[in-house]
């Protein structure tokens, strides 16, 4: 309670990160950036775990660095229950790795895609529940592919959707997939497309 109170929601307890979420955006104490700005990662960046506090992104630097010197598959696994944050640590991990692997031929265009690739996901797979306005109703694993000099190269996304019954009656109060609602505030020339 006491490093929540404090803003410190990252605490480890040996290779495991456990996270409480803060439902508000944090900045280091004392300035105005954010907890997940470049010059943070800057600071974890080839950094041992047990170097620095705790974070996911030293999380992401201590799989990534693993993957890149020792050339062994790695997984991060994010659980929790509704709105803990699963979401946002999945994105900060992958915010991370762009960041920090290197660049090249083609490089650039793959970081792109698994960066953006958020917005469909959560589009076709989140939803507003009672306890979260933007709350994951499917499950995924996100493999990631690099060379030996730790580029991405590739990957893939394979999608669990956990509530099919969403899509035709969602509880009283809650929605349905974000899609639905972006598809009819979408444009005329898009919606006629669609046949809407």
């Amino acid at each position: 309670r006491v490093r929540h109170r404090e803003g410190l929601i990252y605490s480890s307890v040996g290779p495991v990160l456990v996270v409480v979420n803060p439902y508000t955006w944090l900045q280091v104490p004392g300035t105005k950036l954010s907890i997940y700005s470049p010059e943070v990662m800057k600071l974890y960046s080839f950094k041992s775990r047990l170097d620095v506090p705790p974070h996911i992104f030293a999380t992401a630097e201590a799989a990534f660095r693993q993957l890149v010197l020792e050339e062994e598959s790695q997984c991060v696994i994010i659980s929790g229950e509704s709105g803990a944050g699963k979401t946002e640590a999945s994105k900060q991990i992958q915010n991370y790795v762009a960041a920090v692997s290197g660049g090249g031929d083609g490089v650039e265009q793959v970081k792109t895609i698994f960066l953006q690739s958020n917005q469909v996901l959560e589009a076709f797979g989140n939803a507003k529940t009672l306890r979260n306005n933007n709350s994951s109703r499917f499950g995924k694993y996100l493999e990631i592919l690099f060379d030996r000099a730790g580029r991405p190269v590739g990957g893939r996304c394979r999608n669990y959707l956990l509530e099919k019954r969403r899509v035709v009656r969602p509880g009283r109060g809650e929605r349905s997939f974000h899609i639905f609602y972006q598809l009819m505030r979408a444009s005329d020339k898009v919606r006629s497309t669609f046949g809407l």
